[in-house]
């Protein structure tokens, strides 16, 4: 069921996956500051929500997000008091215990490049591009891009893209490592659509603990990591999803995961 489509920014609930939709397709979804904003309390309340199993982001019309709309910005407004609005987005899309996943057609580009990111797998079409075109408009990157892309593409990579600040066409970004999947634009739908359940199916403590893990692995030592993989396992062993995949594995059946 669609939620507040009057909105630049609305959900739509379809079975266990939560669809948050950019809807301003006549600035190619160039976001204000309350569309951010708007975005960072939808993440909060996804991640609050038992049924919400997975997320996926997806941009109305020719694109996906050329991100923020400078004319909409106050003026008046301080700087860094617009930065925190803005990056509670972010923020809560990197806390999300829930896996996500962005569905990129057309141009994905400045912050609307890295909210992409920010999600756990990011699917492309043929047509789509993502730019980190700050360095254009004399700025440096936010909304996570200088956390995000060393971790993505390697820290050269990272510097080329967003010191050129160069349109990245969806094959390269496959082969960069931007995205884990190019499909038609006439698939983007149903293939996300199809991930999207196959991680809603899946047993949501021991994803929430995989994507944690992955969270804590830039930092954390070799020794470091193998205790927090020990605690991660300790946890999962407790639940009543893990008895029941290894009884469905014995059992050579799909198992029916609960999130207990």
């Amino acid at each position: 069921m669609a939620e507040g489509t009057d909105m630049a920014v609305w959900l739509d609930r379809n079975d266990r996956v939560a669809w948050v939709h950019l809807d301003k397709p006549e600035t190619l979804n160039a976001l204000a500051p309350d569309d951010f904003a708007h975005l960072a309390e939808l993440f909060d309340e996804i991640a609050r929500t038992p049924s919400d199993r997975a997320m996926v982001i997806v941009g109305e019309g020719k694109a996906f997000c050329a991100g923020a709309n400078l004319s909409e910005v106050n003026r008046d407004e301080h700087v860094l008091h617009l930065m925190r609005r803005i990056h509670a987005a972010a923020a809560n899309l990197h806390k999300m215990s829930k896996p996500s996943i962005a569905a990129v057609h057309g141009v994905a580009a400045g912050a609307g490049a890295n909210l992409a990111l920010g999600c756990d797998l990011v699917v492309a079409t043929r047509t789509a591009s993502f730019c980190q075109v700050f360095v254009k408009r004399g700025l440096s990157p936010d909304f996570g891009g200088t956390w995000l892309l060393p971790r993505l593409v390697g820290m050269q990579m990272a510097k080329q893209l967003a010191m050129l600040g160069d349109t990245v066409d969806a094959e390269t970004a496959l082969r960069i490592g931007l995205v884990c999947a190019v499909v038609a634009d006439d698939e983007l739908h149903s293939y996300t659509d199809a991930l999207a359940r196959r991680l809603a199916d899946g047993p949501p403590i021991a994803l929430a603990q995989t994507k944690q893990l992955f969270g804590r692995a830039a930092t954390n030592s070799f020794d470091e990591q193998l205790d927090a993989e020990a605690a991660a396992v300790a946890i999962n062993v407790a639940t009543e999803d893990c008895a029941e995949g290894i009884t469905a594995f014995l059992e050579r059946r799909s198992p029916v995961f609960r999130g207990r």
